[in-house]
């Protein structure tokens, strides 16, 4: 079997798929993407294309280091998402050629189903309470908020308060049989995470994501000794070495993204070391239909397996949904809040190639917002 083309779609509302055929017939699909720089993303999948025409695409492990360790330089989101994106079409094709789901691939199913969360709010969230209450309704029993929107590199008691209070809206939507994990995206920093979290045990959030910034791993370590919540973060690193120091500094969860950190391959390789540190595996997947095909395939394989973003619904979500791109949409179906296992061969989900020419046609200019602290400097988004 020989790869004979790749191709990607620039798909509304903000994301990248691949496609990679074979001489047999048998085709791959993948999300390659990092979000507002698709187009810089697709640029890579082509240039990393000629390294894959012509070869085998089930030996899936010798290409992955033919893409990431061929050239001088290495690594970075940009070349790991493209990485990703292929990883997963290469899965896919194995497990197409097999007649079995990657999960089979990866040493068999340890769980029969995946617990799901779904976002509330924006990136200036407000009306949190009515949002968990549409989740809960839509059958979802865990969910993940934004601490804050615009804030202070300090924040001020009454951002402080901002931020309990909001929780506390949430946790009282919920109930105790319920979760709410809080992201920060490095909005606050050390100082103020340490300040904050302490406030914020009490109404148990299921992690706090990303207390500082990524850049910071020297950070982490007085933050987790510090807070009584456990601490989550990964959706910006993108491989094995990235991770480490966050691991060692004591994160309870990783959250690495399969369309960011390698795919499938990497991921896979990333659990595995933080089960070695007794921390928990909850991929980040604010994406498509198929970066969250290829997150529950390892979910379903994965013991340490916490919990799986997907992101039908979420406010970034304009001109499409995760759903207009897929043939057959009971694989996604909520059940009592988590996604049931399938046994669909390969990645297990099926696109609509029509759909998907068509709205690369469209195609798309989607491009994350910028904000600045009152001080000048600029806020994550």
């Amino acid at each position: 079997m020989k790869i004979t083309s790749v191709e990607t779609f620039l798909v509304p509302p903000r994301w990248l798929f691949c496609r990679v055929e074979t001489d047999e017939g048998i085709v791959g699909w993948g999300e390659p993407v990092v979000e507002g720089r698709a187009e810089t993303v697709r640029a890579a999948v082509e240039e990393l294309s000629d390294l894959l025409l012509g070869c085998d695409p089930r030996r899936i492990e010798d290409l992955w280091q033919l893409m990431t360790k061929s050239a001088f330089y290495r690594g970075g989101p940009v070349l790991s998402s493209a990485v990703a994106g292929l990883d997963q079409a290469l899965w896919d094709i194995l497990g197409k050629s097999l007649g079995v789901p990657v999960h089979q691939l990866l040493g068999g199913a340890v769980r029969d189903e995946v617990r799901i969360y779904g976002w509330i709010g924006g990136d200036e969230p407000d009306q949190v309470a009515e949002a968990a209450a549409a989740q809960v309704e839509a059958g979802l029993t865990a969910v993940k908020m934004n601490a804050s929107g615009r804030t202070s590199r300090m924040p001020t008691r009454a951002e402080t308060d901002e931020v309990i209070s909001r929780v506390a809206a949430v946790r009282e939507v919920l109930g105790d049989s319920r979760d709410v994990a809080v992201d920060f995206h490095g909005r606050f920093g050390a100082a103020a995470a340490r300040r904050v979290l302490p406030e914020l045990a009490p109404l148990h959030p299921l992690f706090a994501e990303e207390p500082v910034l990524p850049e910071h791993p020297h950070a982490l370590r007085d933050v987790v000794t510090a807070s009584p919540v456990p601490i989550a973060s990964g959706e910006r690193l993108y491989s094995r070495t990235d991770f480490l120091a966050p691991l060692q500094a004591g994160i309870a969860v990783a959250q690495p993204d399969l369309s960011h950190a390698g795919g499938i391959s990497e991921v896979r390789r990333i659990a595995s070391l933080a089960e070695t540190f007794d921390a928990l595996l909850a991929p980040h997947c604010p994406l498509g239909p198929i970066a969250l095909a290829a997150s529950l395939q390892v979910a379903f394989a994965t013991p340490n397996f916490l919990i799986q973003e997907q992101s039908i619904g979420i406010h970034y979500n304009q001109d499409a949904e995760l759903l207009d791109y897929v043939l057959d949409r009971t694989p996604f179906e909520f059940h009592d809040g988590a996604i049931r296992r399938w046994e669909a061969p390969g990645l297990g989900v099926q696109i609509d190639e029509d759909a998907v020419r068509r709205a690369d046609a469209q195609g798309h200019r989607w491009r994350p917002p910028t904000w600045r602290h009152s001080d000048g400097s600029f806020a994550e988004w």
